[in-house]
């Protein structure tokens, strides 16, 4: 468990580079997880932590990976391994972040849905941290494209998931490869058997660190609703109805239900989307984008599609289904009520779900609040829009286009103001942008006459 007080990073034995740039990125006072794990990591120990998304893990592993780091080797000695592409590409983001204080730190990032080659391109050129999910790193190894001779410092992140999704034979396979001579860092947000399995297998001695989840209820408003089979569907629409959230994340056990509950939101006209392990990798980025983007106000999301998603100002979370698991409930609600915000929890559960409901209660050490459905009732007939909607240009961080050149475009020749512009997100082939939904058809047809970057591109609204 950790001390109460928060310890500041320069009380870490890290360079006064690296210091410097936690400084710039507004990193002063570490997180109970960073507290209680970089001592032992920073000291070359092998580790499993517990805890959560949003507690600070990855900086926690970002930085044992670059105090292990030599900059003027360029071979691999990092690898990390996630459960999806969403993840691995926040945490190459973090690492980037973190190597601005060392010389031309490369990280690159090896998941499926980009072709092999271009990744292959990207190893030719070298690279010092490779980050990636289980698949995508045995192709490479099985195609000798992926040398891992010099690596120091192998981390499983989110390895419940990993382990949940069926990865364990994949993981195993990469670690095998692995030098025997290594740090190894294991962190997951609950402890399931597959877990001490790995430990046995491929940690060395590994301290264990458990930080407990912060209190919810303080700023998360928790409310329940009995439902029954027939009416738990249109119970969700009632809901939005009633409390308006302009960010929902609404959590089904099934994929099943995730596309029936979409299905019957759009067909009520709100704007929802689906998120599901079976999505190709294209319409994940689009739908996590417009999210994102505050231009869909409802995502309908299974446990494991929605893993590593790092939505900031989300104002609801829905338990559509109550998960069987109490601490899969508490990591759900704890997506909303972030950063000092205020957020709101519903959960609807039938007759047959109250035994888990039970053990939630146990688990946060707390009754649950049951509401009556009638206090449902819509405030307003008007239709709840998001209010940014979603432009896709075709080009991305392979045109080498920036955020700063899409906002240069927008409130340059577009003749845009800032305030009407939103979040900008960048992938591999294309860019996202928000803007304000009044003006969305004449920022595509203005982006679509003009040019980025002096090159014309092709713009649309999703």
């Amino acid at each position: 468990m950790t001390d109460s007080a928060s310890p500041c990073f320069s009380s870490l034995p890290l360079s006064p580079a690296m210091l410097s740039n936690l400084t710039q990125l507004g990193y002063t006072e570490m997180t109970p997880i960073q507290a209680a794990s970089l001592p032992v990591a920073l000291a070359g120990k092998d580790l499993i932590a517990q805890a959560q998304t949003g507690s600070g893990k990855t900086a926690a592993f970002a930085l044992a990976v670059m105090a292990n780091l030599n900059p003027r080797r360029f071979a691999i000695q990092a690898l990390v391994l996630c459960p999806t592409r969403e993840l691995a590409d926040q945490v190459t983001i973090e690492l980037r972040r973190l190597a601005r204080a060392q010389d031309n730190v490369k990280v690159v990032t090896l998941c499926g849905g980009v072709p092999l080659r271009m990744q292959n391109a990207s190893l030719e050129h070298g690279a010092h941290i490779v980050v990636g999910t289980p698949g995508r790193i045995m192709d490479h190894l099985s195609r000798g494209s992926l040398d891992l001779e010099a690596l120091n410092t192998l981390v499983l992140d989110e390895a419940d998931r990993m382990l949940d999704m069926g990865f364990f034979d994949d993981i195993a396979t990469v670690v095998r490869q692995c030098p025997a001579q290594r740090q190894t860092l294991l962190f997951s947000a609950t402890y399931p058997e597959g877990i001490d399995k790995i430990a046995r297998q491929f940690l060395r001695e590994p301290q264990q660190i458990k930080v407990q989840p912060p209190k919810t209820e303080a700023l998360i408003e928790q409310r329940f609703y009995e439902v029954t089979r027939a009416n738990r569907l249109e119970t969700v629409a009632r809901a939005l109805a009633h409390f308006r959230p302009a960010s929902t994340l609404a959590f089904c056990n099934t994929k099943q239900r995730c596309r029936e509950l979409t299905e019957l939101l759009q067909a009520q006209g709100f704007s929802a989307l689906a998120l599901y392990g079976e999505l190709e990798q294209r319409e994940r980025d689009q739908v996590l984008a417009q999210f994102a983007l505050q231009s869909c106000s409802v995502l309908v999301a299974t446990d494991v599609a929605s893993r590593g998603l790092d939505i900031t100002q989300l104002q609801a979370v829905i338990n559509v289904d109550i998960s069987p698991d109490p601490e899969v409930h508490v990591h759900r609600i704890g997506r909303t009520g972030r950063a000092g915000e205020s957020g709101l929890a519903l959960s609807l559960a039938s007759l047959d779900e109250m035994g888990a409901v039970g053990k939630i209660e146990q688990y946060q050490s707390q009754p649950s609040q049951f509401y009556p459905l009638e206090d449902l009732k819509a405030v307003s007939d008007a239709p709840l829009l998001p209010p940014m909607m979603a432009l896709q240009i075709l080009g991305g961080r392979k045109e080498k286009i920036r955020a700063g050149d899409v906002l240069g475009a927008l409130t340059g020749e577009a003749g845009f103001t800032r305030e009407q512009i939103g979040k900008i997100s960048i992938t591999e082939f294309c860019t996202f942008v928000a803007v304000e939904r009044s003006v969305a058809a004449l920022a595509v047809a203005r982006l679509n006459a003009g040019k980025i970057k002096g090159k014309s591109v092709k713009v649309r609204l999703l």
